[in-house]
């Protein structure tokens, strides 16, 4: 049994990660201020008397060290998502992503934590037309959001090697699956298409429809986060977590009117700034390092993803 923090583990991501590290058998501290993140996410608190839940800022450097109390490891979900989010207010997007995190990896190394697994970002590359995507390939940020990201890697890399706590970065690739909010502002695309399919209201695309993503299903993700946990050693490494395939918008679209018996007709608007146009992994490296392999597919993720929202009636609270 091991001791395990998750900051921002009240959010889509942290909270999946946190229920499966509790199904292992570990003891698992949540830091969360529930700004974005919700407390129903975790509502098997009772199921598993090994969590505790600590509601508070990452900004608050105090709070980090409290956190940070005993833990063996720290997964670094917290964070203040979207693009367009942090292009409309990027002060306190940095204040989040980027001071969270040095203010976290300060605590973790103060406290002795024996590894940080930091949830990056596939915006980190930018918009490069390269495809796929490779570690090696030069950073070209095109938001704040992504650039904040960039540096938490950099900063996980350089607390490794100045104060030799073992640090790893996950890039992310669009992830969707059971509790993303369908009803944020800021919602991403797939629950926000659910949503919009489920009550017959044309699901809104931004440009033609014709961009790609490597959309990659949560249970991946959190694979991928356990991979790290257990691996013989990290070193501030950067690591795609994807599928290794890409999707465009409107194939996206086709793939959940079929799943879903509806064909309404999306709306296109004017493409929003920041967006990239195309994302695509490679996940050799990640093969190598962790030992990763997807094991659920677009398809698959997409029919569980809409039972979910069927089954918890989440739906039809949000601008779709």
């Amino acid at each position: 049994m091991a001791t395990a923090l998750v900051t921002g583990g009240g959010g889509f991501i942290g909270s999946n990660l946190t229920e499966a590290l509790l199904r292992m058998g570990h003891r698992v501290r949540v830091l969360d201020d529930f700004s974005t993140g919700k407390r129903e996410n975790l509502n098997f608190e009772e199921v598993y008397p090994f969590l505790e839940i600590l509601e508070g800022d990452i900004r608050d450097r105090m709070v980090c060290r409290k956190a940070m109390e005993g833990m063996e490891y720290v997964f670094h979900q917290a964070a203040l998502p979207s693009v367009q989010r942090s292009v409309e207010d990027p002060l306190t997007s940095n204040e989040v992503n980027a001071g969270g995190t040095v203010n976290a990896l300060v605590a973790a190394k103060d406290a002795g934590v024996k590894r940080l697994v930091y949830a990056s970002s596939s915006s980190v590359y930018g918009d490069t037309p390269v495809l796929p995507k490779k570690e090696e390939m030069v950073p070209n940020p095109l938001s704040p959001y992504a650039l904040q990201k960039y540096i938490g890697e950099e900063y996980g890399r350089l607390f490794f090697e100045l104060y030799g706590i073992e640090t790893i970065s996950l890039r992310y690739f669009n992830i969707f699956g059971p509790k993303q909010d369908p009803t944020s502002l800021y919602s991403a695309v797939i629950p926000r298409f659910i949503d919009a399919l489920l009550l017959g209201r044309p699901p809104v695309i931004f440009g033609d429809g014709e961009q790609s993503r490597d959309f990659t299903y949560i249970d991946n993700v959190v694979h991928a986060n356990l991979l790290a946990m257990g691996a013989e050693h990290t070193r501030g490494e950067a690591v795609n977590v994807a599928c290794g395939r890409r999707v465009s918008l409107n194939q996206l679209l086709k793939i959940l009117q079929d799943i879903i018996g509806s064909h309404v007709s999306p709306s296109y608007e004017e493409p929003r700034t920041g967006d990239v146009r195309h994302s695509l992994a490679d996940i050799r490296r990640a093969k190598t390092v962790l030992n990763y392999d997807p094991g659920v597919r677009i398809e698959e993720g997409l029919r569980k993803t809409v039972e979910y929202f069927q089954k918890q009636g989440v739906i039809g609270r949000g601008d779709s």
